[in-house]
C-alpha cells in the first residue's frame, strides 16, 4: 500500500528505519528529508538534522513534498500530553478532530480567499485498529488541542484547554489543515508520553519529558513495526 508516515519526537532516536534509503525532496517551500522503502515513505516533521522546534517546522514543505511524491494517504504519529486523568502515559489514541485557536493556520493559499476541507479523514483507521488488536489498544474519537510551543503550557492554560479536548500537542492541526487543502487523507495516531502540566499533580519540563519519551521508545518502535506490517 502506498502510504506516507509522518513521525516526531517519539521516533527521533529510533534505528527502525536506518536501512531505508535517505534522500532530499526539493519543494517550492524548501527542501525536505525523507526515508523510503518501496511504496512507503517516512518523514520526520522535526527534520533529519538537529530537531526543529515545533514553532519552526516547515509544515508547508513537508506536506507539499508528500503530495508531489504522489501520496494520497498520510499516517501521522504524534507525541502528546494527556489532558484527562483517564488517558495515562503510554495510552495510544486516535484523534478525529482538533482545536487550533492559538495561532493562525498555515496555508497554501496566502494570496487567495479560500481554504481546504477541515478535519481528520482517518480513512485507514478501521484497518489500523483491527490490525493492532489485541497487542495495541487504541482509544478512538479523541480531540487534539494544538498549542504553539516551544515551551510547555502553564498549569492555568491546561486548566482552560482541558475543557476543549483530550490531548495536547504542537503540530497536528497544521498538518491536518494543509492535507485538507491538497485533498490528502490525514490519519492521526498519538502516543501519550506524559500528563499535561498540572494533570494528576504533574509538573512538566524538558528533562522529564525526554525521559518519558525514552521510556516509551520500545513501545513506539513495536507500534510502528506493526503499522508497517498492516499497511505493507
Amino acid at each position: 500500500m502506498k502510504v506516507a508516515f509522518i513521525s516526531g519526537t517519539s521516533l527521533a532516536g529510533s534505528t527502525l528505519f536506518s536501512a531505508w534509503s535517505a534522500r532530499t525532496v526539493e519543494t517550492g517551500y524548501g527542501p525536505v528529508s525523507i526515508r523510503e522503502r518501496g511504496d512507503q515513505v517516512l518523514l520526520n516533521r522535526h527534520g533529519a538534522g538537529p530537531p526543529q522546534p515545533p514553532h519552526a517546522i516547515n509544515h508547508r514543505a513537508n506536506i507539499r513534498a508528500l503530495a508531489d511524491l504522489g501520496f494520497q494517504d498520510i499516517v501521522a504519529l504524534c507525541s502528546v500530553g494527556s489532558l484527562q486523568p483517564g488517558l495515562p502515559p503510554g495510552t495510544l489514541v486516535a484523534c478525529s478532530d482538533y482545536v487550533g485557536l492559538q495561532q493562525g493556520p498555515q496555508t497554501f493559499f496566502d494570496d487567495e480567499l479560500r481554504g481546504g476541507t477541515t478535519g481528520i479523514a482517518n480513512n485507514l483507521l478501521p484497518q489500523i485498529m483491527a490490525g493492532l488488536t489485541p497487542e495495541f489498544a487504541v482509544q478512538a474519537g479523541k480531540t487534539y488541542v494544538q498549542m504553539r510551543g516551544p515551551r510547555f503550557e502553564t498549569k492555568a492554560e491546561i486548566g482552560i484547554i482541558r475543557q476543549w479536548g483530550d490531548v495536547v500537542g504542537m503540530t497536528a492541526a497544521h498538518e491536518a489543515d494543509l492535507c485538507g487543502e491538497l485533498g490528502l487523507n490525514y490519519n492521526l495516531l498519538a502516543v501519550v508520553d506524559n500528563y499535561a502540566n498540572g494533570i494528576e499533580g504533574t509538573t512538566v519540563g524538558f528533562a522529564n519529558f525526554a525521559a518519558m519519551v525514552q521510556a516509551n521508545r520500545a513501545r513506539v518502535d513495536g507500534l510502528f513495526t506493526r503499522l508497517l506490517e498492516i499497511l505493507g
